[in-house]
């Protein structure tokens, strides 16, 4: 790792202990969005404090990172984080086409260290739908697909 890429791990190490440590805010999350050699997000976890358990801190980054650039595509950043990303916070940084990841303390880390289990969301991705702990069902299909039909039928909408 170079001088540079330490300098933003350890921000997004910091960020965790203000989360954790400091501010009680949710637990040992923090992360840094980096592009073209600038922090351009910032986030920690705030699960505890806003009562919203999709506060996590590489989502919080990610939010700050676009709405300071103006985009929802960060193609070219890294996030760099300290904590292996859980399954919701991977997905986040897929969507927002980040180009890598850096991150401090595993998933075993995470769970020997703060119970933090993500394992069992891992499994239910490998069910059928049908198996899966939460039912789900298709209900109204026909009436939410003519919703998508003319979406479809727009000219102008932004791909995402």
């Amino acid at each position: 790792m170079s001088d540079e890429q330490n300098k933003y791990m350890r921000r997004a190490i910091a960020l965790s202990a203000r989360a954790s440590l400091e501010d009680r805010s949710g637990g040992v999350f923090g992360a840094v969005v980096v592009k073209d050699g600038i922090i351009v997000g910032e986030g920690w976890n705030r699960v505890i404090a806003q009562n919203d358990p999709t506060w996590h801190a590489e989502t919080s980054a990610i939010r700050a990172a676009c709405s300071r650039l103006g985009t929802f595509d960060l193609s070219g950043a890294t996030i760099y984080t300290s904590g292996e990303p859980c399954p919701m916070c991977l997905s986040a940084i897929y969507w927002a086409h980040i180009d890598k990841i850096y991150y401090a303390a595993t998933i075993g880390d995470a769970l020997e260290y703060g119970g933090f289990d993500d394992s069992f969301i891992y499994e239910q991705f490998t069910k059928p739908a049908s198996e899966r702990k939460i039912p789900q069902q298709e209900l109204l299909r026909a009436e939410g697909v003519e919703v998508w039909k003319k979406y479809a039928a727009l000219p102008d909408k932004t791909p995402y």
